[in-house]
């Protein structure tokens, strides 16, 4: 008997010290969260104090978004390594990046992170000058770059552009292959539960404001940034092809800008399609060009009610034909940028602004230099 109360006694002891090791732990991770945050707001405070300086743009806080990390059952993916390789398909790319936000085995807090997707052939020539604008927002970006599978890299050990190429495959303009990179950017990026908007750039696109009032104004963002509108005539409803009645109707047919700007919800329902993905590989033929219909057509159908029916990315038609102007160093003056930065009327969260663009192109490499000696006194980097 004597033997049996001390071994119950020594029980409850055990029962007493587990239960004092469970309640320090849980102490230690409040107080480590709660330092975690609070070094997180006094961040965003300190990176978005000077708005000021910029043109008119309406004032959010910056939110504190609950992402959950990514757990895999046979291996974890980490994002933001040294590179983005990988071995896996489009196929199997595309369901991983669809679910990964579904698998997780816990909850964290993460700094909230543009995405921004470089669509390229080769060099980024303008690489210096997006090395300016990302300089000192470590943690706040990623990057992801797209590239002409022969082309071979050579890049600075310290440039952030270093090891941010996905697996590629040959891309051709005006074909269907140009949806499928698009949507292999999307899916890359996706992989990164961080990642939280995400922008499609090509190598002529530059910056037209600094890295704060960017990211400010995608993440306060109550919309997404995407053209999707019904154009009369033969380079709009004339690319309609009949035969993807009764999915997609002639009403339903949208055309847009590729350049996009949107968030998490609108690219994991992207990289996600299948349905609306074969019929554009099956019925928009060359001449129908998916890049300027598929995406703008499945937000018109999906997600109008979200949608700003406008791009982020400045550009210039007004000299007609199958390509933008283009501006190379003699082009590029003051007035030009100032007018790209602040020309336009537009409404952002329900408020009217004068700040409807934050990136711009087609610039030429020669008008690096120019751009280069502008960037502090006109996009205030």
């Amino acid at each position: 008997m004597g033997e049996e109360k001390h071994q119950s006694a020594c029980l409850q002891l055990r029962h007493v010290l587990i239960f004092l090791i469970i309640a320090v732990g849980l102490c230690i991770a409040i107080t480590a969260s709660s330092s975690l945050k609070s070094f997180t707001i006094v961040l965003r405070s300190q990176m978005f104090s000077g708005f000021t300086s910029q043109p008119p743009i309406p004032s959010f806080p910056v939110p504190m978004v609950i992402i959950p990390p990514a757990y895999y059952s046979d291996y974890a993916l980490v994002a933001e390594k040294e590179n983005v390789t990988h071995d896996m398909d489009d196929d199997e790319l595309f369901w991983k990046a669809s679910v990964v936000h579904q698998i997780q085995k816990s909850q964290d807090e993460h700094t909230p992170k543009v995405s921004f997707m470089f669509l390229i052939k080769g060099p980024l020539p303008l690489g210096p000058l997006w090395e300016k604008f990302f300089e000192g927002h470590e943690g706040f970006y990623s990057i992801y770059i797209h590239s002409d599978p022969s082309y071979n890299e050579s890049l600075a050990e310290e440039s952030v552009f270093r090891g941010r190429r996905i697996p590629s495959k040959k891309v051709e303009w005006g074909k269907f292959n140009m949806i499928e990179a698009e949507k292999r950017l999307l899916a890359n990026a996706l992989l990164d539960t961080s990642n939280q908007r995400f922008v499609l750039l090509s190598e002529s696109c530059i910056p037209l404001f600094n890295f704060s009032t960017v990211y400010s104004y995608l993440m306060n963002s109550t919309q997404t940034f995407l053209e999707s509108y019904d154009l009369p005539g033969r380079v709009g409803r004339g690319r309609y092809n009949d035969q993807m009645k009764p999915e997609i109707t002639l009403e339903q047919w949208r055309k847009g800008s590729q350049w996009f700007q949107m968030d998490r919800e609108l690219a994991l329902a992207i990289i996600s399609d299948r349905k609306y993905m074969a019929l554009f590989k099956r019925f928009c033929k060359p001449s129908c060009y998916s890049d300027e219909h598929y995406i703008p057509t499945f937000v018109g159908m999906k997600f109008r009610s979200r949608n700003s029916n406008r791009t982020l990315t400045w550009v210039d038609w007004a000299r007609g034909g199958a390509h933008p102007t283009r501006f190379g160093k003699m082009q590029v003056t003051v007035e030009l940028l100032k007018g790209m930065r602040s020309g336009s009327k537009c409404t952002y969260n329900g408020e009217e602004t004068n700040v409807c663009h934050l990136f711009a192109r087609k610039f030429l490499p020669d008008a690096l230099d120019r751009l280069l000696k502008m960037a502090s006194e006109i996009m205030e980097f």
